[in-house]
């Protein structure tokens, strides 16, 4: 699990925010706690959208 950083602010009813290092990653929560879930599960949606249920993992270096 890699750390990012999150931007948030409190709009008139949600917390808003968005992920600095993935700016057009932006979701809401009706708590900052739901807020930081809601982006994890974006963050995930975004990366692993096209990978099938059956996938493999391999570490490799960068």
């Amino acid at each position: 699990m890699s750390k990012m950083t999150m931007i948030y602010w409190k709009g008139e009813k949600f917390w808003l925010g968005k992920l600095k290092e993935y700016p057009e990653i932006m979701t809401q929560g009706r708590t900052l706690k739901e807020l930081e879930t809601n982006l994890r599960d974006a963050y995930r949606m975004m990366i692993l959208e096209d990978v099938p249920q059956d996938h493999r993992e391999k570490a490799i270096a960068v």
